[in-house]
């Protein structure tokens, strides 16, 4: 007779159940594991021999065949060690559970059979939920990412013993449920950045719409003290927003004490290769640009990144999602990101500049056209001479200008609440169409515009965004001359430099 026990996996940022069946038949002694289980998967076997029979159990003699089902996904990790031993020393006989099916196990065991840590915890119990399970053993390292969800029922264990104790006697389920009494604080302030009100603008302009943003400009002007404060302008995080880019930190295994509380900020350094950058390796795992999911990308030192890596931007900054395929699977990860980039405009990093025009063009042509198209904002950081520097003048602070940009969103996330997107960054072509409203003026502009500098149809749908943003901000219904002549100047970068 087999056994059944109810385990997990994961694919990508999702969990999926899978029913571990135990069957001991006569015969020579020997342990297979099917279903389409990965390397770490297979090591399981030794690893779960050695944890029962240090746990003083009896590894039975016998032809053992542990099945994974459903046999057409793949199993990777270490997940599964906790539901396999189980099921042995069921159906061996040596423990007798009778309400098994109400519980959903999870763990690696070490040799000595105690539980180690996961990742994934979350996702998999908040798949567990949507499959009716409310009960869940887990490592007690995980007792933390897992309380997150209410509604879970969930057994902390340290080793083998306490899962058996839990699920032979009437334990009652961990208690202290999480409480996220974070409050968003930041060090740094927007107030503390003398001058640069243009840059500042165009700041709020792209927080306002989630737009993509280049800073260009001289050394040591404070292109990367403006990026680094962007975090303070933009809006709070909400529940649903956290609890996604906590299921992507629990996946790579960077959960630290609870819910995210802040938007995420990353900032890879220049020598970070594709995969780091858009995720994959061995198991598939998220890379930089999710793990800024409803946050912000930072590419300092931009020009310094190799092309390649920039160039595999391109496709998340249009879809809002990374497809990852190996030809041991396929998995979709999240990437609305707001990317920021800070590069210098000449390679001698002098000033003033000592390189020609030639040196100049060659440095700045490591971006690409069809990247740069995917920029909505180019905004120039200019030198600060010493009467600006020395001049004590009130600055506007990130509260004021995340205030501004409340007031923006608040309006595209009751426009576009239907299509289930909240900023005008992520509008597509029709909703451009439909929400883009010119008045005679800006109708006459746009078109000059679009025909003199024969840009692309992207191009000209980004002006629309930004022109869209812009009117939000002043709270007006339909786009202005105005709005387009100042989206149009957010845009010049691409015409006059490159």
């Amino acid at each position: 007779m087999a056994i059944k026990i109810n385990g997990a996996t994961l694919r990508g940022i999702h969990g999926h159940c899978v029913s571990v069946e135990i069957h001991i038949a006569r015969g020579l002694p020997t342990f297979n594991i099917v279903g389409m289980g990965d390397t770490a998967v297979k090591e399981s076997k030794d690893r779960v021999r050695a944890a029962i029979l240090n746990a003083g159990f009896q590894f039975p003699l016998g032809k053992i065949t542990a099945n994974l089902a459903p046999a057409d996904i793949k199993k990777e990790g270490t997940l599964l060690d906790l539901p396999i031993a189980i099921g042995i020393l069921l159906a061996s006989k040596q423990i007798n559970i009778k309400n098994i099916d109400e519980y959903l196990l999870l763990g690696e065991l070490s040799l000595l059979s105690e539980l180690r840590s996961i990742k994934g915890s979350l996702p998999i119990i908040m798949e567990g939920i949507e499959n009716n399970f409310k009960k869940f053993i887990l490592p007690n390292d995980n007792k933390k990412e897992a309380s997150i969800i209410d509604s879970a029922n969930i057994y902390p264990c340290k080793n083998l013993h306490d899962v058996i104790e839990v699920l032979t006697k009437r334990i009652e389920p961990y208690k202290k449920k999480f409480m996220n009494n974070y409050k968003e604080e930041y060090t740094i302030d927007f107030s503390e950045i003398i001058g640069q009100h243009s840059a500042k603008r165009g700041v709020i302009v792209a927080a306002a719409g989630n737009h993509n943003l280049i800073l260009f400009g001289p050394p040591g002007i404070g292109k990367s003290m403006i990026a680094d404060r962007i975090p303070t302008i933009l809006p709070k995080i909400s529940y649903e927003e956290s609890l996604e880019c906590t299921r992507i930190y629990s996946v790579v295994g960077e959960f630290k004490e609870g819910l995210i509380y802040k938007r995420p900020f990353r900032n890879p350094h220049h020598t970070a290769t594709k995969i780091a950058m858009v995720g994959g390796g061995a198991n598939l795992m998220p890379g930089e640009i999710s793990l800024a999911h409803n946050g912000v990308l930072f590419l300092d030192e931009m020009l310094e990144f190799k092309r390649e890596v920039l160039e595999c931007l391109r496709q998340p900054l249009e879809n809002r999602s990374i497809q990852i395929s190996k030809s041991t699977g396929k998995v979709e990860y999240p990437s609305n990101f707001m990317l920021i980039g800070a590069l210098n405009t000449c390679p001698c990093s002098k000033l003033p500049c000592t390189c020609s025009e030639y040196e100049k063009n060659r440095y700045l042509k490591k971006l690409s056209g069809p990247l740069l198209d995917r920029i909505d904002l180019f905004l120039s950081v200019d030198y600060i001479d010493y009467d600006n520097m020395k001049n004590n003048s009130k600055q506007i602070s990130s509260a004021e200008m995340r205030e501004k940009i409340n007031i923006a969103r608040e309006i595209q996330s009751e426009r576009l609440k239907k299509y289930k997107i909240q900023t005008n960054g992520e509008m597509d072509m029709s909703m451009v169409k439909k929400y883009c409203i010119l008045d005679n003026a800006g109708e006459k502009i746009i078109e000059k515009i679009y025909k003199n500098y024969s840009m692309s149809l992207r191009a000209y749908s980004k002006i629309l965004k930004l022109s869209r943003t812009i009117a939000d901000l002043e709270e007006r219904d339909r786009i202005s001359e105005g709005d387009i002549i100042e989206a149009f100047q957010y845009r010049r970068f691409i015409n006059e430099v490159i």
